[in-house]
């Protein structure tokens, strides 16, 4: 658990302007009571599993694990999830808050999409007020994810500022709430941000690892080797790896967004080229520039194009207990290539970065069991498939 300040280790914190303290302070103490109420559980149980569709299952990639000939690869399928992709448990957690608050009006910012469309689907189903804003080039990259919110009732603002992706959206989120703190909730969608945010995040996701441990152990028998995970802001890797951090025998393997090279602007890896920074409220390490500006990213995922990590998961890096790595794009679109040939399973091209990894490693770990969260489903991403793999097009 991060401190009352909200760190991990020195990372974390609640660096916001002071308009917005009050407002975290009560979110924090909303928080807090809702977790310690049975009916709010019960309630968020309830939703997860007969709207959400959870538990998710722990599937065994048979084809591919036998052409890779080594690791046992497992794939929790968060992309079975109601909207496609895990981002469906924190906003059912943050909109009963957000009930609980009586706030009737919701802000979110979304990269790739999916988050904005988990949020507009909670507000429709709680009768919230939503405004979705997106970076204009995201809206180029994800127009079906935009369609989507568009038709689920939430108005998608396009922001144009900075390099027009995921940044740019959290800042013009922020500053909404700032305006509207008395009628609006910012419903962030990473563990990212300023206290109680990583945390909070953090905790509606790990049901994710909760339900890995009880798998492995009755379908596997044990405990698997290594968790695999994607990480952008973090949260889908941090719902994974959160009830595994005490078995110091399970390895955790974050993998970022290598982009085309490892020069500043040409990727989304925060630690192969990052340092410690603060951004959107939270101290972590962030791509940033000598004179400590914010560096522009790539990915040909919009949803790891961001330039902080979560700060848990620095806290983790530091601590040595998670591995983190680069997967560059074309790692990405021909892992997703192979798994949907192998699996008939499309990924999301964040979720594609995992299973990279996966596949790098696994021809030389025989006898080991791989879980790699299969974080989102690929529809939202077929144009860009499309415009990277040409060859397909009749």
């Amino acid at each position: 658990m991060p401190d009352a300040l909200g760190h991990f280790g020195p990372y974390g914190g609640r660096f916001a302007p002071e308009v917005l303290m009050a407002p975290l302070e009560e979110l924090e103490a909303a928080y807090h009571a809702a977790r310690q109420d049975p009916a709010f559980e019960r309630e968020l149980a309830d939703l997860a599993h007969n709207y959400a569709g959870r538990p998710t299952p722990l599937y065994f990639a048979r084809r591919l694990s036998a052409e890779l000939g080594g690791a046992q690869i497992w794939l929790k399928r968060e992309d079975l999830l109601h909207t496609g992709a895990h981002k469906i448990n924190n906003c059912l957690g943050q909109a009963l808050l957000a009930k609980r608050m009586g706030k009737r009006r919701i802000v979110a910012e979304t990269g790739a999409g999916q988050h904005g469309v988990a949020t507009a689907t909670v507000c429709a189903l709680f009768g919230f007020d939503c405004r979705v804003y997106m970076g204009e080039e995201d809206m180029r990259r994800q127009r079906l994810n935009v369609f989507r919110m568009r038709l689920l009732g939430a108005e998608v603002t396009g922001v144009a500022n900075g390099s027009a992706t995921l940044k740019d959206a959290i800042s013009e989120a922020m500053r909404d709430w700032v305006t509207n703190v008395e009628s609006t909730h910012y419903l962030l969608g990473s563990a990212l941000g300023p206290h109680p945010y990583p945390m909070m995040v953090r905790d509606f996701h790990k049901v994710i690892g909760e339900e890995v441990r009880r798998q492995s152990l009755d379908q596997i028998g044990r405990f698997p080797d290594s968790l695999i995970a994607c990480v952008g802001g973090g949260s889908n890797a941090i719902g994974l790896f959160y009830p595994f951090i005490p078995e110091a025998s399970v390895k955790m393997i974050g993998a970022e967004a290598g982009g085309r090279s490892l020069a500043l602007g040409q990727h989304a890896a925060r630690f192969a080229g990052g340092s410690p920074g603060v951004l959107h409220g939270a101290f972590s390490y962030l791509l940033q520039d000598e004179h400590g500006q914010v560096g522009l990213t790539h990915s040909v995922s919009a949803g790891l194009d961001y330039a902080l990590i979560g700060p848990e998961h620095a806290w983790l890096h530091d601590q040595g207990r998670a591995e983190y790595v680069s997967i560059s794009d074309q790692e990405a679109l021909a892992a997703a290539r192979r798994l949907a040939r192998t699996e008939g399973i499309i990924p999301a091209l964040e979720s594609a970065h995992a299973v990279a990894e996966a596949m790098r490693r696994a021809p030389a770990e025989p006898d080991k069991v791989f879980v790699v969260n299969l974080s989102g489903r690929g529809d939202k991403d077929t144009d860009i498939y499309r415009e990277n793999l040409p060859e397909l097009e009749g």
